[in-house]
């Protein structure tokens, strides 16, 4: 960033104390509504905290312990304790073990076996035995397996085949084949085709446009046309853009901005937009976004795998 462009701060310690009083608070309203997707909160704030340089402050084996408690026979875990199992809340299961290299915890079989069971005779994927079928949950899928490096318990080429027959004629990807184009769902088959090696599948320039087109006035990134711009979609499309390799088409310095501008520098944490209410998934997304800025004093995150770069290499390089 030159003189004149710099970027504004980054309130790290309120973010953090953020963070873990939201972890600890039971009882109000954001514990309530978030009850039967915590799993997906502790990943969201754990992961925030690791970006930070302060995954620390948290006691790992309380968490292990709490998250080996949302396993079911079946493999799968709940959102929570005694919650119904889902390949949404296996994913962040697998990954905040990651983060604390605590892999070694799992029945690795058990839970890749959950995972294939979950694949349909198309490629595509459900997300639990009730059989609602997204691509998100192919990715999920693709990533989980890839982390706990048995990709080979599923048919990756029908996987990949069914994300290519969710391609629309906009480069964009859908839920389901015919499905609108939604930066979300992007990020989604983007990153299996990404994990999976077939990125080729893509129209590099055509979805790189259709990204692009997403940032607005001020700075902030949208989901699709004509929406207000989120802090959450600074990770979906910009991830996205650097998988494909046209992150340099937008503008990282207004968009920078942007996320700054949603921050409550003094009570912490990350709003949709600025002034609104702040709350844990946003301010991860908006965290993970500043590291695909290469933001100083965050460390980096993957854009396929969205664990820091350095769980990643561990994982796969054993460093």
């Amino acid at each position: 960033m030159s003189g004149n462009q710099r970027m504004g701060n980054l309130a790290v310690d309120n973010h953090v104390k953020y963070i873990l009083s939201v972890e600890k608070r039971k009882d109000d309203f954001e514990s309530v509504v978030m009850e039967h997707l915590r799993l997906n909160g502790v990943y969201w704030g754990l992961t925030t905290l690791d970006l930070l340089g302060k995954l620390d402050t948290v006691d790992a084996d309380e968490v292990v312990t709490w998250i080996m408690k949302c396993q079911h026979e079946s493999g799968g875990f709940g959102g929570n304790i005694g919650h119904d199992p889902h390949i949404l809340y296996t994913i962040s299961a697998v990954q905040v073990l990651a983060l604390f290299n605590k892999l070694h915890v799992l029945d690795i079989e058990k839970v890749a076996s959950y995972i294939s069971a979950l694949q349909n005779e198309d490629g595509s994927f459900s997300g639990d035995i009730w059989g609602e079928v997204d691509t998100r949950f192919s990715y999920i899928a693709i990533c989980c397996l890839s982390i706990l490096r048995r990709l080979d318990s599923i048919n990756v080429e029908k996987a990949v085949n069914y994300i290519v027959s969710c391609k629309n004629v906009d480069g964009g990807f859908g839920c389901t084949p015919g499905g609108e184009s939604h930066a979300g769902q992007i990020f989604c088959c983007v990153g299996a085709l990404a994990i999976t090696g077939a990125l080729h599948h893509i129209d590099k320039d055509l979805l790189g446009w259709w990204l692009c087109e997403r940032q607005v006035k001020n700075g902030g990134l949208n989901g699709r046309p004509e929406k207000l711009p989120d802090v959450c979609y600074s990770w979906w499309v910009l991830s996205s853009l650097i998988m494909i390799d046209r992150v340099h088409w937008i503008d990282k310095q207004k968009l920078g901005n942007f996320i700054l501008d949603c921050q409550d520098t003094e009570n912490g944490g990350i709003s949709d937009r600025p002034d609104d209410a702040v709350d844990v998934y946003h301010t991860f997304f908006g965290v993970a976004g500043l590291s695909l800025l290469e933001f100083p004093g965050v460390k980096a995150i993957d854009p396929a795998y969205a664990l820091p770069v350095d769980v990643v290499n561990r994982i796969f390089f054993g460093r």
